[in-house]
């Protein structure tokens, strides 16, 4: 058996474990069931790899996300280390390799989901494995209360049956206490190791700052901090608007969302994590997996669905140890935004049936059939069908995928197929004429062979990729193309796929689901007013509430959150003076506005905000027409 620490080294580079890995890790060696929690940054991932490289044999890792999964199985591949993930999309035959490959073929690590697992042939392989460590990510997954719950992940308990003499480990960055026995229990734990880092950041200032302008607060920190940042934005659009907002104003910034290609997150990404861009400007579809040390100050321009979540972000900064800042920029409009965004949009039981039944008629799914049959979904050409919310419908789907009613496919499928029906000589006379076109027409030719002989199924994204352009333009040259009768294309574009797992059985399919929709849309109205009552509550200590919630209550002030620093500041007579005879001597040369006052004085804008208060009440100073302040007597 290799020792940890030079597994750790061989392979991650390292010398010493974080705190608790090396404890975990031990446990795990001594056949232990462990369950570790430790916060966004922790380490996490390293608390199993390592103890299933140092044994003879192959770690199961059930994970509920794909993306992770990829993200997983290509680093430990780059490192030399042989691991597959199942993903959605793989053919019976394909599978049966894969697992055989499980079998004989060496390999360390297997990730699936959990939802795969429940395939018979899955289950039969596994017998066959032989299986070191059973590893559960994310498991909060497993429980009613926590954050994603997965109704999936409570059958993963039948790997104890599959491998009866295999300790598992549960591993997850945010858990209340009832959560944690939720996990223990319902994985069947006997006497668990329970690793449990403590939620506070002692390094980390939590900040609630109410703004009416927030673009201009968030300019005055990136310019003050000028290290790197993360900015979470509620949309797709307005991380292009606050890009090229800071950009403008001469802050580096670059953007991430699920919408991107693969090429231009990778590009996006690399120019963040390189430096090159000091801020990324960013939907929640960003940070899994990411761990740059160096992130100064990471600032929610929007409110977040819960405190899980905003933990997990807001502790992507100061993960070197040095001060960072997390920012909450609120108005007063954000409460309605908050609930429009996250309740509003919470589809009911009987939402539920309609949309299912819906699908079933949209995909001419008789009662009792449907089981494990698989369809192109055009997800807005079925709402417009059937005339729904798009939003609604969406999350309606989202929880039939999440029970395990369907599977959908989120990512966009493009079934293209191209022939040319010229001969080269043509297509390069063409070319001379169509220069914009020449990039794009020699990678299709250099991917895909037989392409004049027959008709070929291309993928755009492997094409946009090669010839350096967003899909869109590719789209739009291969229609120029037709037009031009150099090819014959065949354009057929879904927005995913859905599979039907269980049968058609109408209300019945639904009403097996039923107590579990209501009892998580209970769950998110109380982790909104959760998060609503985090940032109106300026009397206790930020750290003190956030570590609170996770139900850590042996806490002390952490001296540098906003409330903290607020009753640190507490004006006194002598500094209100000082302020309103500094704001005079101002206003002596002219007209100013609050902002420009603040600059100049350099005092925090609450201070200025009340002093100007006091001033226009006793009539010394006034308000004009350009919304300035200027001396009364003048």
């Amino acid at each position: 058996m290799n020792h940890p620490v030079n597994i750790l080294e061989r392979y991650w580079g390292f010398t010493a474990f974080r705190p608790l890995q090396e404890e975990a890790i031990n446990a795990i060696l001594q056949g232990e069931d462990t369950f570790v929690l430790l916060p966004t940054g922790g380490g996490k991932s390293l608390c199993f790899q390592v103890p299933a490289l140092a044994k003879e044999g192959i770690c199961i890792v059930i994970s509920p996300l794909i993306a992770l999964m990829k993200e997983q199985v290509q680093n430990l591949q780059e490192k030399g280390i042989k691991a597959m993930a199942l993903t959605s999309g793989i053919s019976y035959s394909e599978l049966d390799t894969l697992l055989d490959n499980c079998i004989y073929g060496n390999y360390k690590f297997l990730y699936l989901s959990p939802e795969r697992l429940q395939q018979e042939l899955v289950q039969d392989r596994i017998k066959q494995m032989n299986v070191n460590l059973i590893a559960v990510d994310e498991a909060h997954c497993i429980s009613q209360w926590g954050n994603d719950f997965r109704p999936a992940y409570k059958n993963i308990a039948l790997l104890r049956q599959l491998q009866p003499t295999v300790n598992v480990v549960a591993l997850t960055a945010s858990a209340k206490p009832k959560v944690v026995e939720d996990i223990v229990k319902d994985l069947d734990f006997i006497n668990p190791k329970i690793f449990k880092q403590s939620f506070l950041r002692s390094n980390l200032a939590y900040m609630v700052f109410h703004e009416n302008d927030k673009h201009y607060r968030i300019k005055t920190i990136l310019k003050k901090y000028k290290s790197a940042s993360i900015i979470y934005v509620r949309n797709r659009k307005s991380t292009l608007e606050l890009s090229a907002f800071l950009t403008s104003k001469g802050i580096s910034a670059t953007y991430y969302h699920g919408g991107l290609s693969n090429s231009e997150k990778n590009k996006h990404m690399q120019a963040w994590l390189n430096n090159q861009k000091q801020v990324m400007v960013a939907t929640n579809a960003f940070g899994m997996g990411i761990d740059k040390p160096d992130v100064k100050t990471v600032i929610h321009l929007n409110l977040p669905e819960s405190i899980e979540s905003y933990f997990q972000e807001a502790g992507r900064a100061g993960r070197d140890g040095n001060k960072a800042f997390a920012v909450i920029l609120k108005n007063k409009s954000d409460e309605d935004l908050v609930k429009n965004q996250f309740l509003s949009v919470l589809p009911t039981v009987d939402l539920i049936k309609q949309i299912y039944r819906r699908l079933c008629n949209y995909f001419q799914i008789s009662y009792g059939e449907g089981e494990n049959q698989t369809f192109d979904f055009n997800f807005n050409a079925f709402c417009k069908t059937y005339n729904f919310n798009n939003t609604l419908c969406y999350n309606a789907i989202l929880v039939l995928d999440r029970n395990s009613i369907i599977s959908l496919s989120r990512q966009f499928k493009n079934k293209t197929s191209v022939q040319f029906v010229v001969n080269s000589n043509v297509i390069f006379n063409y070319l001379d004429k169509n220069k914009h076109l020449s990039t794009i027409v020699k990678s299709i030719l250099r991917i895909y062979g037989g392409i004049f002989d027959q008709e070929t199924k291309i993928n755009l994204s492997v094409v946009a990729d090669k010839a350096s352009v967003e899909e869109d333009e590719l789209i739009s040259a291969l229609q120029q193309l037709e037009k031009d009768a150099v090819i014959q294309l065949n354009l057929s574009k879904t927005d995913a796929q859905i599979t039907f797992i269980e049968p058609r059985e109408d209300d019945k399919t639904i009403n097996r689901i039923a107590a579990i929709i209501e009892q998580q849309n209970q769950l998110k109205q109380e982790q909104v007013k959760a998060m609503l009552d985090y940032i109106e509550n300026d009397s206790a200590c930020k750290s003190i509430q956030l570590l609170s919630y996770f139900g850590e209550t042996n806490t002390e002030p952490c001296g540098i959150c906003s409330v903290c620093i607020n009753k640190k500041k507490a004006p006194n007579k002598t500094s209100t003076s000082n302020i309103k005879n500094s704001i005079i001597e101002l206003l002596e040369t002219g007209d100013h506005s609050s902002r420009a006052i603040t600059e100049t004085l350099g005092v925090t804008e609450n201070e200025i905000k009340n002093v100007l208060q006091l001033l226009l009440e006793h009539n010394i100073i006034t308000i004009t027409k350009t919304n300035t302040y200027k001396l009364s007597h003048l």
